[in-house]
């Protein structure tokens, strides 16, 4: 093997992926992974830290374009809607992923383990856009009321956007899923 492949990153998640569906998550090896992708296991661990990295190395980057995405918003906006508008920020970059977005899923869907460490993501992902509101001078019940329902929102849009078989448009799931909300919170209102 060469010490320099290209795109070692994405040949090892496609690498993930393929063996997670063909073997399951739990019978399979770092090792096997990187074999797949033509690398050695040590370049495996120089991009990962274990096997379940694959499916959440970017975890960080989602939550740090999101925290930022809200700090952008303009002060007259209001909590939802900030979080709304950080959440639909986020579209292009899944659109583009829709695929490895459904394969992972599916990873995730078939392994309890791995579905609590999503819950512990979004969770955390959560408390994050909680600070952000609070940055802004939002009190703290009000932040947390609304980072948390943008995350349950952004995860029933998330759900919905996968099965689709159109074109591929997060941002429009999300946009009709905040609109949903909205319309059942204004309910008795009038």
């Amino acid at each position: 093997m060469s010490r320099w492949e290209p795109d070692a990153l994405g040949r090892l998640e496609q690498a993930a992926f393929a063996l997670y569906a063909e073997r399951g998550f739990d019978q399979t090896t770092a090792a096997e992974i990187a074999k797949r992708a033509g690398l050695t296991e040590r370049t495996f661990f120089r991009h990962y830290a274990d096997k379940r990295e694959v499916l959440f190395g970017g975890s960080s980057v989602l939550q740090d374009h999101l925290v930022q995405a809200v700090a952008d918003e303009p002060d007259s906006a209001a909590p939802i809607d900030a979080i709304s508008a950080a959440l639909q920020s986020t579209g292009r970059i899944f659109d583009e992923r829709r695929e490895g977005s459904r394969q992972r899923q599916a990873v995730i869907a078939a392994n309890p383990e791995l579905q609590e460490r999503e819950l512990i993501k979004m969770s955390t992902i959560a408390a994050a856009l909680t600070d952000a509101l609070r940055r802004r001078g939002v009190h703290d019940t009000t932040a947390s009321l609304a980072a948390e329902a943008g995350i349950t929102v952004f995860r029933m849009a998330f759900e919905r956007w996968l099965v689709d078989t159109g074109p591929p448009d997060l941002a429009r799931h999300l946009r009709d899923s905040f609109a949903q909300l909205k319309a059942v919170t204004a309910e008795g209102t009038g």
